[in-house]
């Protein structure tokens, strides 16, 4: 059987959702699609403007009990989580861009052993975040 399917949304864990904005919508260049607020919480949506490949940004505590939310908290802010990978077609512009956010550094644009030409951040919140460049 053949099966047409795609993931739509990838969860990305974020514990302040203002940073977490100027990282992925400032530094990566990703539009907000939807900013869903919950009370004290919300969830934003980002993704690029073709539709393709969109990710949800939430809170720890976004649907979870106390305890799951200090957990996953603790494992975000140890750098568990991730990494997540971007491809662009400008990995250089992006890097720059990224780092005027001042995030974290892991590694700059370089050719790397796997295929790709990358870089990698750490995400204000921890998540290990790569970018390739498109091929």
């Amino acid at each position: 059987m053949t099966t047409s399917i795609a993931l739509t949304a990838t969860p990305i864990t974020v514990d302040d959702m203002e940073a977490a904005l100027a990282f992925y919508r400032d530094g990566l260049g990703l539009e907000v699609k939807l900013d869903v607020p919950n009370g004290e919480l919300r969830w934003v949506t980002l993704g690029p403007a073709d539709g393709a490949g969109d990710i949800v940004l939430s809170q720890p505590a976004a649907g979870r009990s106390p305890e799951d939310a200090l957990a996953l908290h603790s494992l975000v802010a140890k750098g568990v989580m991730g990494p997540y990978i971007f491809t662009v077609a400008d990995l250089d512009a992006v890097f720059e861009s990224v780092v005027a956010t001042g995030a974290e550094v892991l590694s700059e644009p370089a050719e790397q052993p796997w295929g790709p030409r990358d870089c990698a951040f750490r995400d204000p919140a921890g998540n290990m975040i790569r970018v390739n460049a498109a091929s």
